[in-house]
């Protein structure tokens, strides 16, 4: 088996050597670098695992030693030694990557678990061979044993590797936002920035400034110049929510963005630059959309160049009992109750109920049960009140038997939502063509849930 290897990189000699002699001393390889440049050569032919990294050297800022280390090898676990205890440098160093942050003078102690802890991820004889479907499955926030929760960690596990345009598609509630975030995390530009922005909860004036960015001027309540969510990202991610509601004259802009990485400001001239990569999620059918004229086609193409489908809860009810497990222990810090499970009664209910509003329902049914909980276990009269069958848009709320025609309308929708509004899918299990469908939704005026 190849020793674990750590690197220290200190300009105290005395530092470097009672170190070095510690660690070889507990089986580990072990080289030493006096300053940061000596340091990031020393690193390209030993290709530590472990980076000890004090922050102020002679020749270099240690920040700047970290980020260069992080760009060479994202995957690298760095440990900042520090004299200095300010936040702003805490803070800053853990956003550019530290997995640990120790001040002097060293406990060493402290320092050898911290160097402990952090082999724990990492692999003594495969450092590379990081398993993002492992991590998914036992860190969460994604939660799920089924298998097409399995077949999306893998999927994420492909996707991260690059930095090609994602679309991610889902009914709402599913946790599209945690896939985006998950393919961002695992990705060599995890340092960078994750930034999200809902596209159906702006104007379209607002939305384009918000994207783009704008010149100082170019409108009402412009009083300086600002820049927009593809600039604030950097080589990071942009998360683009609710993509089939981004007004169709502003598709083209977002077209060429994502063909050239262009772009202007609003009310500006200038051609810009930007490298954010994009991830847009939807709970709409954007392919029907494509047919009616309301979303670009060749957009269509750019945003679907790799595809992830988050099916409903109620196709995946096998995840059901490790998602109660997880959101019960993330409810009972946020209202400062120690709820410990649900009564078995309960999760049989839950099993049986089909979550229209998906994992964010489950978590909101959840929560409101767990409010009214007095001791350590949710009961089944806890959760009754919160799973009463839901209507459906546009049901007849009046007491007494449905008509035909309300029958009718009321089965076309459950069909179109549990097919996530596609057509071609919704018409086959309904036996009828995709004409007539199409006709009904129009005469029915139906519309998908928001």
């Amino acid at each position: 088996m190849h020793k674990k290897r750590i690197l220290i990189i200190d300009d105290e000699a005395s530092q470097r050597e009672l170190l070095k002699i510690l660690f070889a001393g507990k089986g580990y390889s072990v080289r030493c670098a006096a300053t940061g440049s000596e340091g990031l050569k020393e690193d390209e032919s030993f290709n530590a695992q472990v980076i000890i990294l004090d922050i102020r050297l002679p020749d270099m800022d240690g920040l700047n030693v970290l980020q260069q280390l992080r760009k060479n090898n994202p995957k690298t676990n760095i440990i900042m030694i520090t004299a200095y205890h300010d936040m702003e440098t805490t803070v800053r160093a853990m956003k550019l990557g530290a997995c640990e942050y120790i001040t002097k003078p060293i406990d060493v102690d402290e320092l050898e678990e911290a160097v402990s802890r952090t082999f724990r991820f990492v692999s003594a004889d495969e450092p590379e061979q990081r398993s993002v479907e492992g991590d998914l499955l036992q860190k969460g926030p994604i939660i799920g044993r089924s298998k097409s929760m399995k077949e999306i960690f893998k999927i994420v596990g492909m996707f991260c590797e690059n930095r090609v345009t994602v679309l991610i598609e889902g009914e709402t509630g599913t946790g599209k936002e945690l896939i985006a975030r998950a393919i961002h995390y695992y990705s060599p530009n995890s340092p960078h920035p994750f930034l999200a922005i809902n596209c159906s909860a702006l104007v379209e004036s607002l939305l384009e400034s918000e994207l783009f960015g704008h010149e100082k001027g170019a409108f009402t309540g412009a009083f300086f110049t600002k820049k927009g969510k593809f600039e604030l990202a950097g080589d990071g991610t942009l998360f683009l929510d609710e993509i089939g509601e981004i007004p169709f004259e502003l598709q083209a802009k977002l077209l060429r963005f994502l063909q050239e990485k262009e772009f202007q400001h609003v009310g500006g001239e200038k051609t810009l630059k930007a490298n954010a990569r994009v991830i847009a999620a939807t709970n709409r059918d954007l392919w029907r959309m494509v047919k009616e004229g309301t979303f670009r086609e060749d957009l269509y193409y750019r945003l679907s160049v790799a595809r992830v489908y988050v099916p409903p809860l109620r196709e995946r009810k096998e995840d059901i009992r490790c998602l109660v497990d997880y959101l019960l222990k993330k409810i009972g810090l946020e209202i400062g109750k120690n709820i410990r499970k649900v009564e078995e009664k309960a999760i049989i209910r839950m099993l049986d109920y089909e979550w229209p509003g998906n994992v964010r329902q489950l978590e909101n049914v959840l929560t409101r049960a767990a409010v009214i909980t007095r001791g350590e276990v949710v009961l089944d009269e806890a959760v009754i009140p919160f799973l009463k069958k839901e209507t459906i848009q546009g049901e007849d709320s009046k007491q007494g038997a449905l008509s035909l025609e309300e029958v009718e309308r009321e089965h076309i929708f459950k069909i179109l939502t549990q097919t996530n509004w596609h057509v071609t899918k919704s018409a086959q299990i309904l036996g009828i063509s995709r004409p007539t469908l199409r006709t009904k939704i129009r005469e029915y005026k139906l519309m998908p849930n928001r």
